[in-house]
């Protein structure tokens, strides 16, 4: 059954790395311990991150995703979206599938997200991408490789 012949209710929320799916993927101290970083009562440290980091990877893997991206507002005025790999080659010829929770809090966007439209080079740009715990990660599909059952 294709997904536009499934009800809403079936369909809605499918991509999201919500609540639900953090509860059912995360250690039971970790989740509660996120749930105190999203409501703004504890400091999210890196330790917790790699936790919820790797639950996601995992999460997005099983989902066919390969790629991550921070998604950001540069002071344009547009959107903008710095993308990078779960796939890591080794020295063997082989890959990882790697995820950190350092590369899940901030990541470094590209110079063209100033207002110069990027005259300046990539390592002078000095503009990080910072994590929203508030607002819930999801996979967004490109319509070629839907995974939906």
């Amino acid at each position: 059954m294709s997904d536009r012949k499934k009800p809403v209710t079936e369909i809605f929320g499918y991509n999201v790395f919500n609540d639900a799916v953090m509860l059912e993927r995360l250690p039971k101290e970790s989740y509660k311990a996120l749930q105190e970083v999203i409501g703004g009562r504890k400091h999210l440290d890196l330790d917790l991150a790699n936790i919820v980091a790797s639950a996601m990877k995992d999460w997005a893997i099983e989902k066919g995703a390969t790629h991550f991206c921070h998604w950001f507002q540069p002071m344009t005025g547009l959107t903008a979206e710095k993308h990078d790999s779960f796939i890591s080659p080794t020295s063997k010829g082989q890959v990882m599938m790697e995820f950190s929770g350092k590369e899940l809090c901030q990541g470094e966007p590209d110079a063209s997200s100033f207002p110069s439209g990027g005259l300046r080079a990539t390592f002078e740009a000095r503009g990080y991408t910072a994590w929203d715990c508030t607002s819930p990660v999801f996979i967004k599909e490109d319509g070629r490789n839907s995974n939906r059952q």
